[in-house]
């Protein structure tokens, strides 16, 4: 099992930057023609995309299309959805699970595509569940946080860990994997970055969507085990080899199937290295 746990956005509109993007370590690159694209910009970005994504890419590369209710979607899904480079499809604001199922019987002529469904409001959260479960071929969801902060009036950031919280258990819920956390704007607060990276690593987030590649090395960093947690992990997996079963380690610790589950994880993202 592989873990992404770097999701590095780039505009759809300057070629040379996404270039680099493709080489500088990202798990995977996001290719965007939404929001990082001026209103003008917007066919330019679309056709110099699909002019690169004509032919397979050195590591997974997503687009993310523009709005679902507007009239740059459907275009966008025309010229992206069937080329050999794009390893998925990130639907932006999506708000529920029809909007889903609408986009993946459309893709569906090209043969199936990986989605990706990014909630970005009050009623795209409500209805994450939903959303998660909607179509086989949604792999994903994850917050948009600068628009959902700006939908509810949220100025602390404590104030969107409800949110945070109702998106990671619905992905799971729905046999998604763990949402990647939704980036940190400022890419000169490496500090803020790691503290806040390992705040959403506590809530159960997997990884960060990214904007710069100086943030890669912080991301990947608060996500991957410390030495003891793989140490910890191998002492409770071998434990539970030796005696199948419920049982209190030595050190006082108590293991049970839920506990060598998390610990076979560990052991599983500590090998991605």
């Amino acid at each position: 099992m592989t873990f992404p746990l770097t999701w590095l956005y780039v505009p759809g509109d300057r070629p040379h930057i996404v270039a680099k993007a493709l080489r500088c370590g990202a798990d995977v690159v996001v290719i965007d023609l939404e929001d990082a694209v001026a209103p003008g910009r917007k066919e330019y970005a679309r056709a110099a995309t699909a002019e690169l994504l004509s032919e397979e890419q050195p590591v997974p590369v997503h687009v993310r299309v523009n709005a679902l209710d507007g009239p740059l979607a459907a275009p966008d899904l025309r010229a992206v959805a069937a080329l050999p480079g794009v390893r998925g499809l990130r639907l932006p604001k999506v708000t529920s699970p029809a909007q889903i199922t609408r986009i993946a019987g459309r893709v569906a002529e090209h043969g199936p595509r990986p989605l990706y469904a990014l909630l970005e409001t009050a009623l795209g959260v409500e209805h994450a569940y939903a959303i998660a479960a909607a179509h086989p071929d949604l792999r994903g969801i994850s917050l948009g946080e600068s628009d959902l902060r700006a939908d509810l009036g949220v100025r602390a950031d404590a104030g969107l860990d409800w949110s945070r919280s109702r998106v990671i258990v619905a992905a799971r819920a729905a046999g998604l994997a763990p949402p990647p956390q939704s980036v940190h704007p400022d890419i000169r607060d490496l500090e803020g970055l790691a503290s806040s990276c390992a705040h959403g690593r506590s809530l159960g987030f997997l990884g960060r969507s990214a904007i710069h590649p100086r943030q890669l090395p912080i991301i990947e960093r608060a996500y991957l085990p410390t030495q003891r947690e793989v140490e910890e992990a191998e002492t409770i997996v071998k434990a539970a080899a030796a005696e199948p079963g419920a049982q209190a380690l030595p050190d006082g610790r108590f293991v049970d199937a839920a506990v060598v589950a998390t610990a076979r994880r560990t052991l599983s993202l500590a090998r991605r290295t």
